[in-house]
């Protein structure tokens, strides 16, 4: 029964934080009159779908992500409505919703534990600041080495975390913070992370062309082993404290 309890725990948090991850993107994007051709929560095999007037919508079994696709976003097209012929202002405001959505989410949240928990708003402000400081922190430490690969903890280990809540307040409490991980992270300046794209439309608008479509697969590919790389290791060494505890 507690594994079934914590599997729901865990499922919900990746869900609910994707699902409005996602529809950062998808609402700028209807807002910027770009065509969004599928809004997806979750990979792999579709297990409920709907045809809307314009976009698919789709929920697949595995929960650990999603997507919205775009037209013109993989592939640059110059049809009506098309992602890479929106104008550079436009496909930034696209990219970053999704990290601003979970980062404002998180503070939210977080505001209202506070305030239920300290009984007015000014200390709930503060420790919000605290709690948002302290992820900024965290980074610093990653980037200067403070940090090292071995102490990074990735899905299976945010996983275990989630299961080992007990009580509404501390579940909230790591549904705040993993949002405000996820947002933070997420505009990175690092491809294929959106704050990587960001920095590929910004030398777009600075050189006023695009890059070549190839030279620009080529970073996202690359940006992307690394990440993938990343996250083996990640995983290995989740796998390796929990074998261990």
């Amino acid at each position: 029964m507690s594994f079934i309890i914590s599997a729901i725990k865990i499922i919900f948090i990746l869900g609910f934080l994707v699902l409005i991850h996602e529809t950062g993107h998808f609402l700028v994007a209807r807002l910027c009159k770009v065509k969004v051709k599928e809004f997806a929560i979750g990979f792999g095999p579709t297990i409920w779908q709907k045809q809307g007037k314009e976009t698919k919508y789709a929920l697949r079994l595995i929960p650990l992500g999603g997507f919205v696709s775009m037209e013109g976003e993989e592939e640059r097209s110059d049809k009506e409505g098309s992602f890479s012929n929106s104008s550079v202002s436009k496909r930034i405001a696209i990219v970053v919703a999704g990290g601003l959505v979970n980062i404002a989410f998180a503070i939210l949240v977080y505001i209202i534990l506070m305030t239920i928990m300290t009984g007015n708003l000014s200390k709930a402000l503060s420790a919000t600041g605290a709690f948002a400081f302290s992820i900024v922190e965290s980074l610093k430490l990653l980037f200067s080495g403070g940090v090292t690969v071995d102490q990074l903890m990735g899905p299976v280990g945010i996983s275990e975390v989630v299961a080992q809540t007990s009580g509404i307040a501390e579940f909230i409490y790591i549904l705040a913070l993993i949002s405000m991980s996820l947002g933070v992270t997420n505009l990175l300046p690092f491809p294929p992370l959106d704050g990587g794209k960001v920095v590929l439309l910004l030398i777009e608008g600075i050189r006023k062309k695009p890059l070549k479509e190839s030279t620009e697969i080529k970073i996202q590919m690359l940006g992307f082993a690394i990440l993938i790389t990343l996250s083996i290791l990640v995983t290995y060494n989740d796998v390796g404290r929990m074998v261990n505890m």
